[in-house]
């Protein structure tokens, strides 16, 4: 990693993981395998902040460390890159579990349970569904009607949230903001 640290994959500690290095990896992983619209790529990075600020309108009130494993819920992503949903089912069990156990030493890193309460692992899930959607009609040049199919109903998305999240943004603007969140989110 950047940060000087060396992080085995088979077997990652959870104090070989930087945040610093989370950033900088998930701002230079392409969404949708790069085929979007914009200057930029729609990184994982920005995925994240879109479905944490998605998550945070359905349920105002959630506490931030929960919160922060919604920022994190593609974290593992910096180092083993974003994948479309059809191929993760081909390579089957062995990406998901080199994913999980990434997953899980990310949130012992940084203080979050291994395990979510059922309830937010299914906003997770929402929230991302509702993000998907945006992405794929906004960004990746689907029709509503199939985006439909595959992600839901489309969610409801003010004018102000639109203009903030859904332009691609210049690696270096996703790393930073994703740092920035983090720290908010990290704070006691």
């Amino acid at each position: 990693m950047l940060s000087g640290r060396r992080l085995d994959l088979l077997d990652p500690a959870p104090l070989d993981i930087e945040v610093g290095d989370i950033a900088h990896g998930l701002a230079r992983v392409a969404r949708w395998n790069g085929q979007t619209s914009g200057a930029h790529i729609f990184s994982v990075a920005q995925h994240t902040l879109l479905v944490e600020a998605m998550a945070r309108r359905r349920h105002p009130r959630l506490d931030r460390s929960l919160r922060l494993a919604i920022l994190l819920h593609d974290a593992a992503e910096y180092v083993i890159g974003d994948m479309i949903s059809p191929f993760k089912a081909v390579i089957g069990d062995s990406y998901k579990a080199t994913e999980r156990r990434l997953r899980d030493a990310i949130h012992l890193r940084f203080g979050l349970p291994v395990d979510l309460p059922p309830a937010t692992e299914r906003l997770i899930k929402a929230a991302d569904r509702d993000a998907a959607y945006l992405e794929a009609t906004r960004l990746a040049g689907f029709e509503p009607a199939e985006a439909r199919r595959f992600f839901g109903q489309p969610p409801q998305l003010s004018a102000a949230l639109e203009r903030e999240y859904l332009t691609p943004w210049p690696a270096q603007t996703a790393e930073a903001r994703f740092l920035e969140r983090f720290a908010k989110l990290s704070q006691g």
